[in-house]
C-alpha cells in the first residue's frame, strides 16, 4: 500500500525549532514534487512549501528566512526546518505529493496523487 508518513513533529516552545520529515512507504520519492500544507483550528488549509523533482523550491513569502525545505535523495526524504517558531504556525502539517505539484502548487486545490496523515505541530509556552 502507498503512503506517505510524516515525523519530527509535537510541542515547542516560541522561538524554538522543529525538522518535519515526509517519506514514503511502497514507492520512492525522486520522482515526484512534495509539498508541505498545513492547516490551523477554524482556518482553510494553506500552502507552506514545495521541492521539485529538479529540487526547485518555493517557500511561502511570509515564511521566509524561518522556514526551509530540503530533499535527501539517499534517504528518499524531504525534510521542512522550522525555526523561531511562533504561536500561529501551530496546526497539522501534512505532506503531499504529486508528479505536477510544483507548477499548481499555489492553486486553490491543487493537483495533489498522495497526502500524508498530517502531524501535529503545536507552539505554546
Amino acid at each position: 500500500q502507498l503512503q506517505l508518513v510524516e515525523s519530527g513533529g509535537g510541542l515547542v516552545q516560541p522561538g524554538g525549532s522543529l525538522r518535519l520529515s515526509c517519506s514514503a512507504s511502497g514507492f520512492t520519492l525522486d520522482g515526484y514534487d512534495i509539498g508541505w500544507f498545513r492547516q490551523a483550528p477554524g482556518k482553510e488549509r494553506e500552502g507552506v512549501s514545495c521541492i521539485s523533482k529538479s529540487d526547485d523550491t518555493y517557500i511561502k513569502y511570509s515564511l521566509k528566512g524561518r522556514f526551509t525545505i530540503s530533499r535527501d535523495k539517499s534517504k528518499s526524504t524531504v525534510y521542512l526546518q522550522m525555526n523561531s517558531l511562533k504561536p500561529e504556525d501551530s496546526g497539522v502539517y501534512y505532506c503531499a505529493a504529486g508528479s505536477s505539484l510544483f507548477k499548481v502548487f499555489l492553486f486553490p486545490e491543487p493537483d495533489v496523487q498522495w497526502w500524508g496523515q498530517g502531524i501535529q505541530v503545536t507552539v505554546s509556552s
